[in-house]
């Protein structure tokens, strides 16, 4: 090493015009000057030094894999021998591999773009770097992830995206891949430290990993691919799931893998000293009582056990402590007693690993009531990092003002988009906005927050997108601004499904997060929106659009991306479109049920099939999608919530009403004004009269609208039939206009033309032939025929005198008296109606029961 430091005076010209942040530096077009990885089936060899890290080592035999997955031809892996090829790639870390030393010692890498830097690659294409060898793709690294990360983005590069495992991204197969020359980096990354906590892992990721791999517990296998997952994002650090598990006691080889793969272990805001809180509550019978007051000496060897167990490892310490179980520690703030704690713990610290407390790296956590401890005066040692805390919903609770900014351990944030406490649990779908995560994180990185970032993802799975943009965030905050966010949408979308569909899926992703941002799942209920102001309908139709676009999308997709796509965007855009429809029909069905409204029964029946097909939804992801590779990954419950703890075993059907013997249950509306008008479906009537022989029957979903009204059998006479509608007109109002809407029946019977009486109670009425001029006579056949028969329905307008009314109620009465005519909608204008194809909404109604 020092004879490369003392190369760099020697490093006086060098060529960075091409030293960009990771462009698309592969491609499938052939060029004589291009690096060749693959050119049918001709493929590069890959050289690694054996005495380079085991994670670096491993992240190579990953790419030597990822050629095969996308070129079909299997790479040779060679060990310090130098292979005689065309083309080769190497990988290492510099200071560590003697093929990258050898490298920077002739110059043929510069070590000074590397050395001193954090997690920092180089890839470079050369030519002749060892005889025998024409051409080369080089991979250095700054340290062991620094290699790591430049190994995966050529991976990611020739078309492996990170979630190929984890949302069984397919691998496109190329015949081709070419390196175009050039030096390329992705830089440092503006955060140190960037990592996931899996949290809240009970029932679903508990219950998968038990079919999965057998176990209760997530054992070195299961944290193999988070550690793959959380490297190919570049990410470095990890708290691993607390709730039932222990991840140091569990399965020891989770710590080793960890460490050889080159991810940073730390314990949860509650967990101090390297030590799991289950290691605790599952031996309360021996240590007693998790109170430092009463019970120290036991605490402390506690402590102990668990520094000594991490000991030479890259781990980060959490220090202080909070009550048992995520709790308080007191009800007091006993800043006295928690300065104690931490000097006893970094006492510990010193002990056992021989070294200044402050060379081992620590994080104080200001979570919930530890953030008092901070504002009355506990301070913590300069190399501590200090961790704030967004309020569990996405929003930083507290930034450090320009002195505390000069804290020499750094900040750092603890941030959710999954959350078990009150006022709800979220744990089932990202609720969180794409631009709501971004704006926060901005706001966080302008302070100076930039030494840890980690992200509370619940069961990884569907938080996909979120731990992508979180990951991506914190490597490089400034890269996305307010115009261009989505833009990180669509290469998300772009890497998972290709670029034909990447424009779709990125507004559909950006759509679902957004409308479930409103509410989350287990927050929503009837009572959200408003139902009488047409909110309920169209933030449900909303969905139910999205739904539409989402499947049809689904459908366009070759057949191999469609359980990706179910998985990142299609399951949860459904799964909500309908959670909305349920809540919408439940609203309804209340609404209609106060006023013994016999369609109640209709919505009913919407919330009970919606309720069923929440479980169908569930059981194709569990068990029918990607051949049930995720079984149990969705079985989060959340229909059934009244406070954020409820302990229901299961989805509960929200309650609902009917009406029993509904055929008795008709009429009796009363209609109020709406801006000027009323607007009434003609099922909505207040009283009827049967003929001898003729009954009046619905006929659902005839016409624009709701239905259509009308006298059967047709063949029977209608004489002495009618049908009127109950209304409120204001005082001042004497005569109004009347639209009456029928079926576009022709004169079959009277070929004169079918009449109807229409006119209020108490006042003059008037015979409306509708239907006398429709026919195929040269004067009609183009100006009245075509059109009304190809709309449907006729509509006829009569002037009508209001009586007077000591309440205001007025009674208006129709009156057919010929067989075949089908009343749909009714109008009363005075003043306010505007021309409507579908003769505006109903107006606001209440039904009188007797």
């Amino acid at each position: 090493m020092n004879k490369i430091i003392s190369l760099l005076v020697l490093f006086t010209v060098f060529s960075i015009n091409n030293l960009i942040a990771t462009p698309q530096y592969v491609s499938e077009s052939y060029n004589r000057n291009y690096f060749t990885i693959c050119n049918g089936n001709v493929v590069a060899q890959l050289l690694i030094d054996s005495t380079d890290y085991t994670g670096v080592k491993r992240a190579f035999c990953d790419l030597q894999n990822d050629i095969y997955k996308v070129t079909g031809t299997k790479p040779d892996l060679n060990y310090n021998k130098i292979p005689q090829t065309k083309h080769l790639i190497i990988a290492g870390t510099l200071g560590k591999s003697a093929l990258i030393n050898d490298l920077a010692n002739r110059n043929i890498i510069n070590p000074n773009l590397l050395i001193d830097k954090w997690e920092k690659f180089i890839i470079k294409t050369v030519k002749n770097p060892y005889p025998g060898v024409e051409n080369a793709l080089i991979i250095a690294g700054s340290d062991k992830r620094g290699t790591i990360y430049g190994i995966y983005d050529l991976s990611e590069q020739i078309g492996v995206s990170p979630w190929y495992w984890w949302a069984d991204v397919p691998v496109k197969e190329k015949e081709n891949l070419f390196v175009i020359p050039g030096t390329y980096t992705d830089g440092e990354p503006a955060v140190k430290y960037r990592g996931i906590f899996i949290n809240d892992e009970a029932p679903c990721l508990t219950s998968w990993v038990k079919h999965t791999y057998g176990t209760d517990y997530g054992d070195h296998r299961f944290y193999t691919k988070v550690f793959e997952l959380i490297l190919r994002l570049k990410g470095n650090f990890l708290w691993p799931a607390m709730w039932s598990w222990a991840f140091y006691a569990d399965d020891s080889l989770n710590s080793k893998t960890a460490h050889e793969m080159g991810v940073i272990i730390g314990t949860s805001h509650h967990e101090p000293m390297a030590r799991n809180h289950q290691e605790w509550a599952r031996n309360r019978h021996k240590y007693g009582a998790w109170n430092y007051e009463t019970n120290a000496t036991v605490i402390d060897q506690f402590f102990r056990e668990g520094i000594e167990r991490v000991k030479g490892t890259e781990d980060i310490i959490t220090i202080g402590m909070r009550g048992d179980g995520d709790e308080a520690m007191s009800q007091e703030t006993n800043v006295k007693l928690l300065k104690k704690i931490i000097r006893n713990q970094r006492k510990i610290i010193e002990e056992v690993t021989g070294r200044p407390a402050k060379e081992t790296t620590q994080v104080w956590a200001l979570y919930k009531e530890v953030l008092d401890y901070y504002d009355q005066g506990l301070r913590v040692p300069d190399d501590v990092i200090i961790l704030l805390t967004d309020d569990n919903w996405g929003n930083v609770r507290r930034l450090p003002n320009e002195k505390e900014r000069q804290h020499p351990g750094g900040w750092g944030l603890y941030y959710h988009v999954d959350y078990v406490g009150a006022p709800r649990n979220y744990k089932w779908l990202n609720v969180t906005p794409i631009q709501h995560m971004w704006e926060q994180l901005q706001l966080t990185y302008d302070y100076g927050v930039d030494k840890l970032w980690i992200l509370n993802v619940g069961d990884i799975k569907p938080m996909e997108y979120p731990i992508t943009l979180f990951l991506d965030m914190a490597w490089e905050p400034l890269k996305y601004n307010a115009t261009n966010l989505l833009d990180h949408a669509r290469d998300f979308c772009a890497q998972q499904f290709g670029e034909d569909q990447a424009d779709e899926a990125a507004r559909i992703l950006n759509l679902y997060c957004k409308y479930n941002g409103r509410v989350t799942p287990e927050m929503l209920d009837r009572y959200t929106y408003n139902l009488e102001t047409g909110e309920w309908k169209k933030v449900s139709d909303e969905y139910i659009k999205l739904e539409a676009e989402a499947l049809r999308q689904y459908l366009s997709l070759k057949p191999e991306y469609r359980d990706t796509y179910k998985q990142l965007i299609l399951y949860p855009v459904q799964a909500m479109a309908n959670l909305y429809e349920m809540y919408y029909a439940q609203a309804m069905n209340h609404k209609l049920y106060a006023e013994n409204n016999p369609r109640a029964n209709y919505w009913a029946d919407k919330v009970e099939k919606a309720f069923k097909r929440d479980k169908a939804l569930s059981y194709d992801y569990n068990n029918v999608m990607s051949g049930g590779k995720w079984k149990n990954m969705m079985i989060q419950k959340k229909i059934g919530y009244t406070s954020w703890n409820d302990n229901f075993p299961e989805d509960q059907l929200p309650e609902i009403y009917r009406i029993e013997n509904p055929e008795k249950a008709t009429g009796k509306y009363i209609f109020s004004p709406n801006d000027g008008y009323i607007a009434i479906e003609a099922e909505h009537y207040y009283q009827l009269q049967n003929s001898k022989e003729a009954t009046w029957t619905v006929i659902p979903y005839l016409g624009r609208t709701l239905s259509g009204v009308a006298l059967m059998p047709y063949s029977k006479s209608v004489e002495g039939a009618w049908i009127s509608y109950k209304m409120k007109i204001p005082e001042e109002v004497k005569n109004v206009t009347v639209h009456i809407i029928v079926k576009s029946t022709l004169a079959f019977k009277n070929l004169e033309g079918h009449r109807y009486k229409v006119g209020f109670k108490g006042a003059e009425e008037k015979i409306i032939n509708f239907n006398g001029d429709l026919n195929e006579k040269p004067e009609n056949i183009y100006s009245k025929f075509y059109p009304t028969v190809a709309r449907r329905v006729i509509e006829k307008k009569v002037n009508l005198n209001i009586p007077s009314s000591d309440d205001g109620m007025q009674t208006l009465t129709l009156t057919p008296l010929d067989p075949g005519i089908v009343f749909e909608k009714i109008v009363v204008d005075f003043g306010g109606y505007k021309e409507s194809y579908l003769f505006m909404d109903e107006s606001p109604n209440k039904r009188v029961v007797d």
